[in-house]
């Protein structure tokens, strides 16, 4: 074999071997979207955003992938929102149990909304 044969079989090799790229930890979905649009719009409607998050949650245990950190927790605030405050209270708590680094954050949140004493 020449040189440039094996120079070309090398290279081709290399750059399959880079097109893969590594897995994604998280799943980021429309979660970036949903909370952009809670922000910006006044009158945005919790529902939709619930709807949106759950569909997430469900796309990333399909792919296998990560939960966004903090997407429990704004779906808890969104269910504090609409009166649902068990709901709300599970994904506080489901928050905390995947990133235990939030767990001040949560039980302030819980405290706040009347669920933790």
């Amino acid at each position: 074999m020449s040189k440039s044969l094996i120079s070309l079989i090398l290279g081709a090799l290399l750059l399959t071997g880079c097109a893969s790229g590594p897995k994604p930890l998280y799943n980021w979905d429309s979660y970036q979207q949903v909370v952009y649009q809670h922000y910006q719009q006044s009158e945005s409607d919790p529902q939709a955003q619930i709807d949106a998050l759950k569909k997430s949650i469900e796309l990333s245990r399909a792919k296998s992938l990560g939960i966004p950190p903090g997407l429990h927790a704004h779906l808890g605030m969104l269910y504090g929102a609409t009166g649902a405050l068990d709901l709300a209270m599970a994904e506080f708590n489901e928050e905390k149990v995947l990133y235990p680094e939030s767990a001040e954050f949560m039980d302030r949140l819980m405290k706040n909304k009347g669920m933790q004493k």
